[in-house]
């Protein structure tokens, strides 16, 4: 007798696959600052995300998006972290280790879409850095969204957001960067 695991099984018409960044950059006075979003219409603060494009990888659509809504280019940032994720080639046993220089996701949202309809909202949380000595590009939102971008003390940053999500992800990314000594990286 075979047993399995509790699954929940979604077909492609009841699930949105998006992607998003914890942004970081340091000011002028070295101080690491995150990015975040307020979205006009509705006053509610937010981290930077998106749907994922056709054919395109959630790696890429992370950073599309978030530049998309930000107007910031920005990369990846390679960090130290836990990961069950194994390295290439090494298909061993599923065990937590810990990993320098990855740009794997620090989290992952489910949101349930039923209060809006039906299905589920997958969302993968990366972490990313504007790219050094870019400057914001205008004009890179569609023309529905209405968000400006505000950058905030990295300490500060959990307090300003409005959803819950949102906060732990970017409460995850601060542990990340003050472990792994990443701030340097940004």
């Amino acid at each position: 007798m075979s047993i399995g695991y509790p699954t929940q099984l979604y077909f492609s018409e009841q699930f949105v696959i998006s992607a998003g960044c914890v942004l970081f950059r340091k000011n002028d006075q070295g101080a690491l600052e995150i990015g975040v979003l307020r979205d006009r219409n509705k006053d509610e603060w937010m981290l930077p995300k998106g749907r994922k494009d056709c054919g395109e990888s959630i790696e890429t659509a992370a950073v599309r998006e978030t530049f998309e809504e930000t107007g910031y280019p920005c990369t990846l940032l390679p960090i130290r972290m836990a990961t069950r994720a194994p390295q290439p080639g090494n298909g061993g046993p599923d065990a937590v280790a810990v990993v320098e220089n990855i740009t794997e996701p620090i989290a992952v949202a489910i949101r349930d879409l039923s209060v809006v309809g039906s299905g589920i909202k997958v969302v993968w949380w990366f972490m990313a850095r504007v790219m050094p000595g870019e400057e914001r590009v205008l004009g890179t939102q569609t023309e529905w969204e209405a968000f400006d971008t505000e950058w905030v003390a990295a300490d500060n940053a959990v307090s300003r957001l409005t959803f819950a999500s949102d906060k732990d992800t970017v409460e995850r990314a601060l542990k990340i960067i003050r472990e792994g000594n990443n701030a340097d990286a940004v």
